[in-house]
């Protein structure tokens, strides 16, 4: 959407094919962040960035790679794609003040600024579009339909304990029951779903064509050139030939659901969990380009972006795949344990880091489970489980939450030696009475004591497990987005596999090799480079004469 908004505002006819009936994949139900270093926005508030400084710390988390040029032009011209998307479409963003890279002790690091969120959205503003809009995951909302902004949460814990926040929490309610008297889900978006929203309305209001329930097929090449695509729509039984007089622009989500194209950039013990949306019925854009010599990353087997999951199945019968990011793993009261019931990491690192902890375990931690006990469950949930839930019944009886009235029972519902097992919640307790983590020392710098819980001193990010009945959930390793995909230039030219440009083929999000080289160095780099490769391969396209 970013690339067909910039094409259109420059002056092009485009048209955007979306193979689902809903336009926003995967970006839609994500936490919408947009990680772009000195941002003019940062400056504003007072919060001192450089690229240098951004260099400095990407050189100490991002693997040398000799695609290195696409990095460097992220960084420098990150904050022009910001500014055009500001000035000619719905986009807004604003930096998020207080919000650590993930690797905060890093040289260069920033403790907020560089990652931006979209200003929340009225879904009203797109009309009947609004209904084709995806939806968040229904276990990130409240009440069948209102979306919970991340100032917003701290307030919904306090509920009764503190005046301002109960009168907080009743504004928010009151706004979301007008809402849903004439809409089937709260029209208040905050987080991926703005972005998406605020996408869709910009490729709406510039004469963007979309077009969903289109399936692309096949690339159509003529002399060495790209210049169509074939296209199945749903229902249909044949396929038909889309020209394009400049360029055609991937941007599928990426390898995630490619099967045995992906496998080829994971190690086996991850498996194929995703927790992106998407589907393997037709070719994703690696898929696509490769029928035309396009050439495709060749790092080796650690090309996935990990979050920990749990898998459910939901009450229509669909499955249900809850991402353990931000949410429960760095709040006080709970522990991570492998298959021999001990414990593996320091559960408040980066959602990435975690997983990778998991495949560096020697298998033993994968699954792994996630320990709390009622009074965390209570006030911070666990997974699909949200705070404050009345009734666990079905979340039990369906195996997703494993519950018991002592550490031994609990031990025995996950198939772990209760001895260790016990003994880890032991050493883990007498700690954490003290707030501290003499194991992994977890809460030791500003990033985890961000995503731990402010009200609990001395450690945000330690509490005891020591209050009956138990609880349990299994978690695997899962990927939301993959790193490897297919090689482009700085413009966003897809490249051949002996290096040079595949005229009228560019691709960006996740189709496009990550600049990272597969690290995870802050929240918002799959979105923000998304962001700005999406722009330039728009901007470099708009410049090509016409194929006559």
């Amino acid at each position: 959407m970013a690339a067909a908004a910039v094409a259109a505002a420059r002056g092009q006819r485009v048209i955007l094919l979306e193979q689902a009936q809903k336009v926003g994949g995967t970006s839609a139900v994500s936490g919408g962040m947009v990680w772009i270093p000195a941002n003019h926005k940062m400056a504003a508030h007072g919060l001192v960035d450089s690229l240098d400084e951004a260099r400095r710390y990407l050189s100490h988390t991002v693997p040398a790679d000799k695609h290195a040029r696409t990095l460097e032009t992220f960084l420098t011209r990150g904050d022009e794609a910001l500014r055009f998307l500001e000035a000619n479409t719905s986009v807004r963003l604003q930096p998020v003040l207080r919000y650590p890279d993930y690797y905060p002790d890093m040289p260069g690091s920033t403790s907020g600024g560089r990652v931006l969120e979209p200003v929340p959205f009225n879904g009203c503003e797109l009309g009947p579009a609004f209904a084709t809009l995806c939806w968040p995951l229904p276990e990130f909302m409240l009440f069948g339909g209102m979306m919970i902004a991340r100032p917003d949460i701290p307030h919904f814990r306090r509920v009764g304990r503190s005046l301002g926040s109960t009168w907080h929490v009743i504004r928010l309610l009151m706004r979301h029951a007008r809402e849903r008297l004439t809409h089937p889900r709260g029209t208040t978006l905050v987080l991926g779903n703005a972005l998406a929203g605020r996408l869709f309305k910009s490729v709406l209001d510039l004469g963007v064509q979309v077009r969903t329930g289109t399936a692309v097929q096949s690339l159509r090449t003529e002399l060495g050139r790209v210049v169509g695509v074939e296209v199945r729509s749903e229902g249909a039984t044949t396929t038909r030939l889309l020209r394009a007089s400049r360029a055609v622009i991937l941007a599928t989500g990426g390898l995630s659901h490619a099967g045995e194209l992906r496998a080829k950039f994971v190690p086996a013990l991850a498996g194929s969990l995703t927790a992106t949306m998407g589907s393997q019925e037709v070719p994703c854009g690696a898929s696509l380009a490769t029928t035309v010599g396009a050439c495709l990353s060749d790092s080796p087997t650690r090309q996935g972006l990990w979050t920990p999951a749990s898998t459910f199945t939901r009450d229509d019968g669909s499955r249900g795949v809850y991402p353990h990011t931000v949410a429960d793993r760095a709040k006080p009261g709970l522990i991570a344990v492998n298959g021999q019931g001990r414990r593996f990491v320091n559960e408040a690192v980066s959602y990435h880091e975690f997983v990778r902890a998991q495949l560096n375990d020697q298998a033993q931690a994968v699954p792994a489970w996630l320990i709390c006990d009622r009074v965390f469950l209570w006030r911070y949930g666990l997974g699909r489980v949200k705070p404050f839930a009345l009734r666990l019944h079905r979340h039990v009886a369906s195996g997703y939450l494993r519950e018991a009235a002592t550490l031994d029972d609990l031990a025995q519902a996950m198939g772990l030696p209760s001895e260790t097992f016990r003994e880890a919640v032991r050493v883990f307790n007498e700690d954490a009475r003290q707030g501290v983590d003499s194991q992994f020392h977890r809460g030791a710098d500003i990033y985890q004591r961000h995503l731990g819980d402010v009200d609990q001193a001395p450690n945000p990010c330690v509490g005891p497990i020591e209050h009956a009945p138990f609880y349990a959930v299994q978690v695997r390793p899962s990927d939301i987005g993959m790193a490897a995909g297919i090689v482009t230039d700085e413009s966003a030219r897809v490249l051949s596999t002996d290096g040079s440009p595949i005229a009228g083929l560019y691709a960006c999000g996740n189709d496009m090799q990550s600049v990272m080289n597969g690290s995870y160095p802050g929240p918002g780099i799959t979105l923000g480079p998304a962001l700005v490769f999406g722009y330039l391969a728009a901007t470099h396209a708009c410049a090509l004469g016409p194929v006559t």
